[in-house]
């Protein structure tokens, strides 16, 4: 889950302090030949795997475009998520990103698959449980999906992963407040399976800078994010709209934490399952080398200034945050420097 606590206390600390995440690690290359850094290492981030499933079987991922939504918008979140399989991508890329992610085991010692696939969409456009939303109603808008007279969504209770993303006009509880986005599984009944599930919210006109960092900057803080250390400069989207690029990240903070602890019960750190510590939520923030006190770390810029970590199909730039990787014991990410 993408929790704004955490996110609160990252920004506190770009205002009132330059401290920084680093340390030091003893480098293992044997498994995806991934290169050092040395962001957010600690021994005493106590990760544990909790017997549950994780996503180890290929994903046909199911979109749910809740409310009103521009073509180009969606364009950027769907190229997104093609790009998680794609090997054809120049490095880094997304799918170099989620290798971290498929280190992830389950007890028979497989991992998380590399295969993500869009397999539906369906536009709720009539928004069908109205402009404000619970947590169970995103429940119910799957229901609605998948029972629709008209081109409904499969159910798929085997390996099916449904997105619900809610658009600029769609209040949802916690959302902006304590939340940018979360991840759960439905109950049978209200779906009439199990099955996980994610949200994410388009925060471009509610809550930019809460969950559209580094793209845009709480109102309460007087400054812009910097794109790099002493630039004072707002670090632009880099596919023009602040607020689906500030999604990109929240979604893969999502798809990180849904394929690693899709029924809470697999991989989190801490004693309580109903407010797991799981593997984003440990880097929030933390999108390069160097990153700490508010500095998001090294990432790439092209000539106007847009910032990305990651290559995407379609010639497509993406700025991700970073996820823990369970053998470095540190956050990690392909744009890492050696």
């Amino acid at each position: 889950m993408y929790k704004l606590q955490a996110f609160y206390y990252f920004l506190l600390l770009s205002l009132f302090c330059a401290s920084s995440l680093a340390f030091s690690w003893s480098q293992n290359k044997r498994l995806f030949n991934q290169a050092k850094n040395y962001e957010g290492s600690s021994d005493l981030v106590n990760l544990e795997y909790h017997m549950g499933p994780v996503l180890a079987s290929p994903v046909n991922l199911y979109i749910i475009w809740y409310g009103r939504w521009k073509p180009t918008q969606q364009t950027i979140i769907r190229d997104f998520i093609h790009s998680i399989s794609s090997s054809s991508v120049p490095y880094p890329s997304v799918a170099d990103w989620w290798k971290t992610a498929r280190l992830y085991t389950d007890q028979t010692d497989s991992n998380i698959t590399g295969n993500i696939f869009l397999s539906g969409e369906f536009y709720d456009s009539r928004y069908s449980h109205g402009g404000y939303l619970s947590r169970l109603d995103m429940q119910k808008i799957i229901k609605n999906a998948v029972t629709s007279p008209s081109r409904a969504l499969p159910l798929n209770p085997h390996n099916g992963l449904y997105l619900i993303l809610t658009s600029y006009d769609v209040q949802v509880q916690d959302f902006c407040r304590a939340v940018c986005g979360f991840h759960y599984f439905t109950f049978p009944t209200i779906v009439g399976v199990t099955v996980p599930y994610a949200w994410v919210g388009y925060s471009g006109s509610q809550c930019p800078g809460m969950c559209a960092y580094p793209f845009a900057w709480p109102n309460y803080s007087g400054k812009p994010p910097p794109r790099t250390k002493g630039d004072s400069n707002m670090m632009h989207a880099p596919n023009g709209d602040v607020g689906a690029d500030g999604m990109i990240s929240v979604i893969a903070h999502e798809l990180a934490e849904v394929s690693s602890n899709p029924l809470v019960n697999a991989w989190y750190a801490g004693d309580d399952p109903t407010a797991p510590n799981e593997i984003a939520d440990l880097c929030l923030g933390v999108y390069g080398s160097g990153a700490g006190g508010g500095y998001v770390g090294k990432v790439y810029k092209d000539y106007w200034g847009n910032g990305f970590n990651v290559n995407g199909v379609n010639k497509r730039k993406f700025l991700v945050q970073w996820i823990w990787n369970p053998l470095k014991r540190k956050c990690y990410g392909p744009n890492a420097m050696d």
